[in-house]
């Protein structure tokens, strides 16, 4: 029986997962790889990340997103796995957001944080 959860997510893009992974001073690795659960049990990922305790967090692609896949019994993270998830797509949508309107001639001119975790841009195009 396997102990691995799998949590579904609007991620689709790895470049801006692994941005928004970086962003957060998580370390990960890309290349596709096993990775370690309960009594050496493995799943495959696109995206691993190696925890202390010798059990991973990943994602995996799944034919449309990339699911986050974990032992949550050996979870071992700064943050819960909402917490994580939370930040991880806030992050995600960042990148998303600059890589889309970068591919459309928008620069961004300023960034502010917002008391309530939001963050506002502020995109210009210059046009001929």
């Amino acid at each position: 029986m396997s102990h691995f959860s799998q949590i579904k997510t609007q991620l689709r893009n790895l470049p801006c997962l692994q941005a928004a992974l970086t962003d957060l001073g998580i370390d990960w690795k890309s290349e596709s790889q096993a990775i370690r659960g309960y009594r050496g049990q493995t799943r495959n990922a696109e995206l691993a990340i190696e925890q202390p305790n010798g059990y991973d967090i990943g994602f995996s692609w799944n034919g449309s997103e990339y699911e986050l896949v974990a032992d949550l019994q050996y979870w071992q993270q700064d943050w819960s796995v909402d917490g994580f998830l939370s930040r991880v797509t806030q992050r995600y949508a960042y990148h998303t957001v600059l890589n889309e309107t970068a591919q459309k001639g928008f620069q961004l001119t300023e960034q502010r944080q917002n008391g309530d975790g939001s963050i506002s841009l502020v995109l210009q195009r210059w046009s001929a």
